[in-house]
């Protein structure tokens, strides 16, 4: 099993991955086994997770997934012990657990006076735990795991840590603050923990996935016709090569490039764009 995108081998490495029974996450854990990892799928979702791994050993690979909740720092540790049992101590960690919640979002992009008295969700209504779940699931969940995974990285060559922002850390996208504020922190916090491990050689990057057409999100992209929505239509007016991104191919070959440990073996603390050119469109 070879990957066509980059030459990265990663035989012998143990790679962690949380968020591993969703789609993007997923993939990356499917690519790090073709590159020769022994992968650690992580998810609430066991069982989704172990659906994934069994085709990653269907394909030949070596996958084992394990039932884990990223803010419970208890439970991560002792999923930890077990990994160390099953696979080896973890040289690759790939913090995507993630995501949003309706309870964080607004209703309408722009808000009126009207809306005060209307039935509309506004700014004023964002529950207060809805938002603390969407920021606790994607900065606290990623701090706990790379508290208990990069104490095992502490004085070995070649470990990595590789985190997944957004293109809502430089931009934030309408109706959904507490996301796009979570994504903006862990970009900084990639910076952090690259300086604040620099000196152990242990490499701190991130991608910022730009706008990609999955089963997840499809309904929000395409009608049931399979027309374009009006969201759609912005995305694509905003984003420079006028085309949703292959997630397979083109999220999958920066990973591997910021995991090489020859050719980004000078990289650390970068959050990596990958989006059409979305960030760097102005509008006109």
């Amino acid at each position: 099993m070879k990957n066509n995108v980059i030459n990265t081998d990663l035989t012998g490495k143990v790679a962690v991955v949380t968020g591993a029974g969703g789609v993007l996450c997923s993939d990356f854990a499917k690519v790090l086994a073709r590159a020769g990892a022994k992968v650690a799928l992580l998810d609430l979702n066991e069982e989704a997770a172990k659906a994934f791994a069994d085709e990653i050993c269907a394909e030949g690979g070596i996958a084992k997934a394990y039932a884990c909740d990223v803010l419970d720092k208890e439970k991560c540790e002792a999923v930890a012990a077990q990994i160390d049992k099953d696979l080896g101590s973890c040289d690759i960690l790939l913090n995507g657990a993630g995501g949003n919640n309706p309870r964080a979002t607004t209703q309408k992009e722009y808000f009126e006076e009207g809306d005060l008295d209307s039935e509309v969700k506004t700014f004023f209504d964002l529950d207060k735990a809805g938002v603390e779940f969407v920021f606790n699931l994607n900065f606290i969940g990623t701090l706990i795991p790379t508290q208990v995974f990069a104490r095992r990285m502490v004085g070995r060559e070649g470990c990595n840590i590789l985190n997944i922002s957004s293109m809502n850390a430089y931009t934030p996208l309408t109706k959904i603050p507490a996301y796009s504020g979570a994504k903006a922190a862990i970009t900084n916090f990639t910076q952090w923990l690259a300086v604040h491990f620099s000196k152990e050689g242990i490499r701190v990057n991130a991608i910022a996935p730009g706008f990609f057409a999955t089963k997840q999100n499809r309904d929000l992209l395409f009608n049931p016709d399979g027309s374009p929505t009006a969201r759609t239509g912005k995305i694509l007016a905003a984003t420079p090569m006028g085309r949703f991104g292959d997630s397979e191919k083109e999220l999958s070959g920066a990973v591997l490039f910021l995991l090489n440990n020859d050719a980004a073996s000078f990289i650390t603390g970068v959050t990596l764009p990958i989006d059409g050119g979305f960030s760097a469109y102005s509008g006109v």
